[in-house]
């Protein structure tokens, strides 16, 4: 028994630091002698020369292993393999190794803007906010102004993306995301009609595939916003599925007359499609259609094969044959968004994007630019709402008060208000991190898929709290409610670009499983090539992959991570130990879930949203404390980074909790329970003192707020709903002891006035106040009122009443 235990403590310690075999065979030779069981120590002994020697492993394991291997291994579907395959594998294959090297993380270079970039939003974007009403845009217009739009064309915002040559700003993607971020703080509507161009669409296409003939036509015009583009990729029989459309073109021979020149071709080689499209967002003002069809060529008229498979093309809008102009009316907002169709097009073969050496490459340039395109739009909407969310009522929290205090003090009210600040938090982290791999030329697909769902998710719950805490002042619309839109238009975040469900149970770990695992990739492409070699010296190194994350992951649970190393000292240094532990145990718990699943795990969605979700919050915590370092570890900011980083932890092991709850092999999960959580799920939720530290930051109203809303457009104008905020916030402040005062002295009954006003006016009449303190005290009241004030209609619910704030009764 001695024997056996000295064995495996030090097989334990070699395999923690993730020794060679040879080495690991020594350790258990060493141990078991020390034990003095020299049987088990020849057994070690032989084993490990059995398994170090490559061909003795092959002819005895490894060869037997890959028959069956191919045998199990599950068909890859085109658009499976290109999912695969696009993409490269960053920060997120460090997560999966077991043992990220955190170093290499606070080494990546942080995001900046350049000078050009951020005189651009101090200027353009920042006019462009101020130009924005987005009650008129939503409820009275329905459209962005004739004015806005021209502004958005003549400044650039469409095209962001387009290279200089081209006569575009050729901003970084960090740009990018921040000027979209900063208008959509102001408008969703404004936001979604600048995104939407610069992501996924004709522009992302053509700069990467298009012709040289294609980028030099289109790519100036889209710039300009001579042409507006949309892209229709989804269509009402295949939403998710974008790989099911039903949507088609024949190749086949036809007349067209080119819409740009009115010139007419005879007797051309061309392609007829027919297409119903839906949700396609600019359709309904777009001048060029980015459409996506399954190609074919029954007749051979092009000398491959029939089933050519899914090509984008680039359509003008007024191409005969071609129908848009009817809208759908998105929750929150009124974006230009609608359906397309048209029946037996006839467009010639050079409309194919990339021309015709792209035909049937459609769906693989269609998953490498949203890669980029999940990083930027829909995670930068939702920094936003978070930062509209954070400000707001961090700064309103403090402002109103109920029962003599202010509400953010109250238990219920700091717990909400926490989990905004946390949640904005970690977004903005989340997304600047993507950020930066992207800049870096990396295009991390698993990373961009993890971005949209948990930020979107995030921005549903904090815009949730936030409503919340405002109650009646959000549940009114208004000019005055800047909470509404937002909340009304999360359905459309969580849907759109991969509907939230689909991607967390399918898409990041059943692509990450696959992409970003160190071995899994090549073990399955050796069974595709039937390359036993390449198969041994994978699944071998996969063998002492999982052995040492056995030993790693139950001594690091042991201990909680406490005695592994961190890269830094101080505050942060326990969350980076404790994510050696989670990253260890995610290495095996995956490994061991495709072991006893095999392909079955593809069906087993909840298992894998939950593999997911430990991933996802690996990686939201590398984020958190990657920001925290780039914003130089300020002090008042290490509350919202505690909380933050330890809501990450925790959720990742409520997620390991779920997947050993659930995983079919029982006997397995009991095991691994032990292996894993040997002492129990140690990690703890952020505690309420924690969270009273993140709401009293938040409502100081100061540099920590500002950092948390940094790149949000304030409006400086008092008589607007967020504009007001700041100035009522510190007029509260100041008046605090004078309010107080006037309340010791009402209830001493020094005066014969029963309103709050009359009393006010009273104190000065008697000396009791002076005139300044008077002033003080009115103007932080009226403030106060403002902020507090609803938007009141006429019985039509037409005309708000724009004198409300003039009716102060009391």
């Amino acid at each position: 028994m001695t024997g056996l235990i000295l064995l495996l403590v030090l097989l334990g310690i070699a395999a923690y630091f993730r020794a060679n075999g040879w080495v690991l065979t020594a350790a258990a030779v060493v141990g078991a002698l020390l034990g003095g069981a020299w049987w088990l120590a020849l057994l070690a002994l032989v084993l490990g020369v059995l398994f170090c020697l490559t061909g003795v492993r092959r002819v005895l394991f490894t060869d037997r292993v890959f028959g069956t291997f191919k045998k199990v291994t599950p068909p890859m579907s085109e658009t499976e393999e290109a999912a695969i395959n696009a993409g490269t594998v960053w920060w997120d294959g460090e997560l999966f190794s077991g043992k990220p090297d955190f170093n290499k993380l606070l080494n990546y270079p942080d995001p900046k803007l350049s000078p050009e970039e951020q005189a651009f939003i101090d200027g353009p974007t920042e006019e462009l906010c101020r130009m924005l009403d987005d009650w008129d845009i939503t409820h009275n217009r329905k459209d962005l102004p004739p004015e806005v739009w021209q502004f958005i064309k003549d400044q650039g915002f469409l095209g962001m993306i387009v290279k200089k040559q081209y006569g575009g700003l050729e901003f970084s993607n960090y740009a990018h995301a921040k000027v979209v971020m900063k208008i959509g703080t102001r408008s969703g509507s404004a936001a979604v009609s600048v995104m939407v161009p610069n992501s996924l669409g004709p522009g992302e296409l053509l700069q990467h595939y298009g012709t040289e003939e294609q980028k030099n036509f289109y790519l100036p015009r889209l710039a300009k916003g001579i042409d507006i583009p949309c892209f229709a990729l989804t269509s009402p029989h295949a939403g998710s599925d974008a790989g099911g459309i039903p949507d088609f073109g024949v190749v086949c021979r036809g007349d067209y007359v080119d819409p740009h020149t009115g010139e007419e071709h005879k007797d051309v080689l061309g392609i007829r499609v027919s297409w119903e499209k839906r949700w396609i967002t600019l359709a309904p003002v777009a001048t060029v259609l980015g459409l996506a069809f399954k190609m074919y060529d029954p007749d051979g008229l092009l000398g491959g094969k029939k089933d050519i498979g899914i090509t984008c093309a680039l359509v003008p809008t007024n191409f005969a044959g071609v129908e848009i102009g009817r809208r759908h009316f998105p929750s929150g907002s009124v974006f230009m968004n609608g359906p397309t169709w048209g029946r037996d097009v006839f467009i010639p073969l050079d409309y194919i994007i990339g021309g015709l050496e792209y035909a049937g490459k459609g769906w693989q340039m269609l998953v490498e630019c949203l890669t980029v395109g999940r990083c930027i739009s829909l995670p930068a909407n939702s920094v936003a709402a978070g930062k509209v969310a954070s400000y707001t009522t961090g700064l309103y929290a403090r402002i109103r008060d109920q029962f003599g205090l202010p509400i953010g003090k109250f238990e219920g009210v700091d717990e909400a208000l926490a989990r905004i600040g946390a949640h904005t938090y970690q977004m903005e982290a989340s997304q600047d991190l993507a950020l930066t791999g992207v800049d870096m030329g990396e295009t991390p697909s698993v990373i961009s898929a993890l971005l949209k769902y948990h930020n979107t998710e995030r921005y549903r719950k904090a815009i949730n709290d936030a409503m919340d805490i405002h109650g009646g002042k959000a549940v009114v619309q208004g000019p005055r409610n800047y909470l509404a839109n937002a909340y009304q238009a999360i359905p459309v975040a969580i849907t759109v670009e991969g509907a939230n469900i689909l991607t967390r149970s399918m898409m990041i770990f059943g692509q990450g499983a696959i992409r970003c695992h160190p071995y899994v990739l090549k073990e399955m492409k050796a069974a595709y090539a039937n390359d036993a070699a390449a198969f041994d010296q994978a699944f071998s190194a996969h063998g002492h992959f999982i052995l040492t994350n056995v030993f790693r992951s139950f001594w690091l649970g042991l201990t909680n991570g406490r005695f592994s190393g961190s890269p830094k000292g101080g505050v942060t240094a326990p969350y980076y130990r404790q994510m050696n532990r989670v990253a260890a145990n995610f290495a095996l718990l995956a490994d061991m879930s495709m072991f006893s699943l095999g392909g079955s795990l593809k069906f087993k969605e909840k298992i894998s949203a939950r593999l997911g979700d430990i991933l996802s919050n690996l990686y939201i915590c590398s984020a958190v404390l990657k920001r925290f370092e780039k914003e130089g570890c300020q002090k008042a900011d290490e509350p919202l980074m505690q909380y933050a980083a330890q809501q990450a932890l925790y959720d990742a092991q409520t997620a390991i909790d779920g997947v050993l709850k659930n995983l079919p092999a029982r006997p397995l999960a009991w095991l691994l329970r032990v292996l894993i959580l040997p002492t129990g799920r140690v990690i703890a939720p952020p505690n309420d003192k924690l969270g009273s530290k993140v709401a009293a930051v938040m409502m100081r109203g100061d540099d920590t707020l500002m950092r948390l809303a940094h790149g949000m457009y304030i409006p400086q104008d008092e008589s607007e709903a967020i504009g007001v905020l700041k100035p009522a916030h510190a007029a509260v402040i100041a008046s605090e002891e004078l309010e107080k005062k006037l309340r010791n002295l009402a209830r001493k009954g020094e005066f014969a006035a029963v309103s709050p006003a009359t009393q006010l006016q009273e104190a000065l009449d008697k000396g009791l106040i002076t005139q300044a303190e008077f002033e003080q005290v009115t103007r932080a009241r009226k403030l106060k009122r403002d902020v507090i004030m609803v938007d009141d209609f006429d019985m039509q619910l037409d005309q708000h009443d724009e004198n409300l704030l003039q009716r102060h009764v009391f």
